[in-house]
């Protein structure tokens, strides 16, 4: 249970609030902000603006769909798109602190299917960094997985996909990697992905209003609903070393491997951090290091919402949202992240 801090400490965060309010119609209309530090939610701020125009036509009609149309709040569940990743990889890892499972295992050793079509010497880490040398498609391949019928039937589509590069050479930012490794769990639990999550994640970070919808296969780099305070949990555990309440969700070894750079020498085809020279760990954006080697970590998704972790300040912070407009939203980030550290370092 997470502590909250009293009302007046708000106005600490002033600023943080006003760049939500500046920011609200690039942030589709609704916004929740969530800071965490020294034990405690120091700040919650939420804003609407149900008449926005970016809320009008098609946009306004699917995200009512999505969210219900009613303003947001920190218990709103929302698709959070590719935040989801950052929850996947850490269930991954659960598998590798318990020794059933290593970063450096082949996926072949668990997918016949994927050695039979000259992929299965790609590795579990390629798999969580987006260096699997695999050619990803576009959306149109996430909605071919969710209306498929097993995992098999995934793995078979994925096995067929052409390589655009050998195996570990080349990022390329995509769902394929972590729907693999969605499905070497299960191989090796005989249980589903979504029961998986629930039992080694969710149920040990208080996470009881998130999940992956009801299709029969899940999408682990995209399809995760969740809410503010949901995944403000998660992000407390990632900040405290894998620990939640008490709870040793990971082992801090397997945090500290997926804020390593796993990008580093290698070719980046496609990349949405754009300009920035983010590096990419195992299902998190390494947003800057300290001396320390204190990384800032985040899993932005495509829907706006914006969750990270800075280790050398010893904060989370997270902007939930959904909204389609993605022009200048890396630097909108960047700019929230500078006015968030100056709160909390008190300047």
């Amino acid at each position: 249970m997470l502590n909250y801090q009293p009302a007046f400490s708000q106005e600490k965060f002033a600023k943080v609030g006003n760049w939500v309010d500046e920011n609200l119609q690039h942030l589709g209309g609704n916004a929740v902000m969530l800071i965490y530090n020294n034990g405690k939610i120091v700040y919650e701020y939420a804003a609407s603006n149900q008449n926005n125009a970016a809320q009008k036509g098609k946009r306004k009609r699917l995200r009512k769909s999505l969210r219900t149309g009613k303003e947001h709040d920190a218990n709103s569940k929302i698709l959070i798109a590719s935040c989801s990743k950052w929850l996947s990889a850490a269930l991954v890892m659960t598998f590798i602190d318990e020794g059933k499972l290593k970063l450096t295992d082949s996926i072949g050793k668990f997918l016949p299917v994927m050695t039979q079509n000259g992929k299965g010497n790609i590795t579990i880490a390629e798999c969580l960094s987006h260096t699997t040398g695999i050619a990803a498609g576009g959306f149109s391949r996430n909605k071919e997985f969710a209306s498929a019928n097993s995992t098999g039937e995934v793995m078979g589509f994925i096995a067929q996909m052409p390589m655009e590069a050998e195996h570990g050479t080349l990022f390329h930012y995509s769902s394929i990697g972590l729907q693999i490794a969605a499905a070497v769990i299960e191989k090796i639990t005989g249980n589903t992905f979504q029961n998986l999550f629930a039992e080694r994640i969710a149920q040990k970070c208080n996470m009881k209003n998130t999940d992956w919808g009801n299709k029969k296969i899940a999408l682990p780099a995209g399809g995760a609903r969740s809410t503010a305070n949901d995944y403000m949990n998660f992000l407390v555990m990632i900040l405290h070393k894998g620990n939640f309440s008490g709870v040793q969700v990971l082992s801090s070894n397997s945090v500290q491997l997926m804020q390593q750079n796993y990008t580093e020498g290698k070719i980046v085809k496609d990349s949405p951090a754009g300009s920035l020279k983010w590096g990419y760990g195992l299902g998190e954006w390494i947003m800057a290091s300290s001396p320390n080697e204190n990384p800032s970590v985040s899993s932005p998704g495509l829907f706006g919402s914006y969750p990270w972790v800075d280790n050398e300040k010893g904060y989370a912070a997270l902007l939930f949202t959904f909204n389609f407009n993605r022009k200048d939203r890396i630097k909108s980030y960047t700019a929230l992240k500078e006015i968030v550290d100056e709160a909390i370092m008190g300047k």
